[in-house]
């Protein structure tokens, strides 16, 4: 017979290889009955032995009382944004300065995924152990958001096989379609304001001063890009971005499906097209693609500008059409005496945003 601390080690990991199954490998093994299960056999054992209890056990999650406000936390790598392009010109603009750059006239290879629109975070782990995690900020400082990144599910608080000592994983947190029209329907059985479209749910769903309340928000996260590493045994890839990517999944983080390798510009551009003709069948909120050297020698090489990479870039789709019935037309008089005209319109959704009022300066797109 097992003692209760080999039970509870024994039920620990069988609920983090079910996460593994259903958040990284998108293939689920049990029925969410028999996880739930599982889970309450644990905490039952963890009360009863509560020496037992450690800050990475699935039973941890949620913890603590509400904060009064968010500490700041300083990126030792910094957190950059992506520059834009809109079209194919651009696009190739942008690989020939980098073609330029490295007095290189080959072709790249690319790694190719989808731009999901959510909220960029960093996750720290120590030895494997999430220890701590931030939004972007401003770039060099975010806020600390350890105790509502460690309600994720899909985000481990302990990373499986050999990993570096240090390991600073920078990704998405999103909330899929299902989730946010789910959690608006509650909100709106209740009473309550409901969120105007994904994006905002995950933000004010992650930047709650109450953990408990983020726990009940359905967030995803993805994974796609490391920052700070400490490594001294080189267990991280250090030739090319798409292998680590796949190393990450290997060691419990999930990583968007739809990231691919591909070779060339020519297929970067094949990329595109093809996740805008699914985009619509997608489970989860897009506006492009962001396109990245994977060679990580061509990477440092290429380096970056003040807010930017120069070895990526997002591939931003059309802005979003929709038809609606003007209403009317008011002119607004400015300080400077300018008369600015502004469409008055019959309410439209675009892009999960309401929109009721447009300003008719440009006369060239009226006409």
């Amino acid at each position: 017979m097992m003692s209760p601390e080999q039970q509870i080690a024994q039920l620990r990991r069988q609920l983090e290889q079910y996460n593994y199954q259903y958040y990284v490998l998108d293939a689920p093994s049990v029925p969410d009955a028999e996880y739930d299960r599982l889970y309450r056999e644990l905490q039952q054992l963890e009360q009863q032995h509560p020496e037992l209890i450690t800050a990475d056990s699935p039973t941890q999650r949620v913890g603590g009382a509400p904060l009064a406000k968010f500490s700041q936390v300083s990126h030792q790598v910094p957190m950059l944004s992506l520059d834009n392009v809109f079209d194919d010109s651009d696009f190739l603009s942008f690989v020939k300065r980098m073609q330029d750059r490295l007095d290189f006239a080959g072709d790249f290879s690319f790694c190719a995924e989808p731009k999901l629109d959510g909220l960029a975070v960093s996750i720290r782990y120590e030895q494997g152990v999430l220890v701590q995690a931030a939004t972007r900020g401003d770039g060099s400082t975010g806020e600390d958001i350890t105790a509502n990144i460690r309600t994720i599910r899909a985000i481990p608080l302990r990373l499986t096989g050999e990993v570096p000592p240090v390991l600073e994983v920078r990704g998405e947190v999103f909330m899929p379609l299902s989730g946010f029209e789910r959690l608006n329907n509650d909100a709106k059985a209740r009473g309550e304001k409901v969120f105007a479209n994904p994006r905002n749910a995950a933000a004010g769903s992650l930047r709650q001063l109450d953990p408990a309340v983020t726990a009940k928000r359905p967030l995803m996260f993805y994974a796609y890009a490391v920052g700070q590493v400490e490594d001294p045994e080189l267990r991280l890839n250090s030739r090319c971005h798409y292998q680590r990517l796949q190393q990450l999944k290997d060691w419990g983080l999930p990583v968007c499906p739809e990231i691919r390798l591909v070779e060339g510009t020519a297929a970067a551009l094949s990329y595109y097209q093809q996740i805008l003709a699914k985009r619509a069948a997608l489970p989860y909120e897009i506006d492009g693609v962001v396109i990245k050297v994977s060679n990580l020698a061509q990477q440092q090489a290429l380096g970056f500008v003040a807010r930017a990479p120069r070895w990526a870039i997002a591939f931003k789709f059309p802005a979003q059409e929709m038809l609606t019935t003007l209403l009317d037309v008011d002119f607004q008089v400015g300080r400077t005496g300018a008369i600015t005209p502004v469409a008055r319109l019959e309410p439209v959704n675009v892009g999960g945003v309401m929109v009721s009022n447009a300003t008719l300066h440009n006369q060239d797109e009226i006409n």
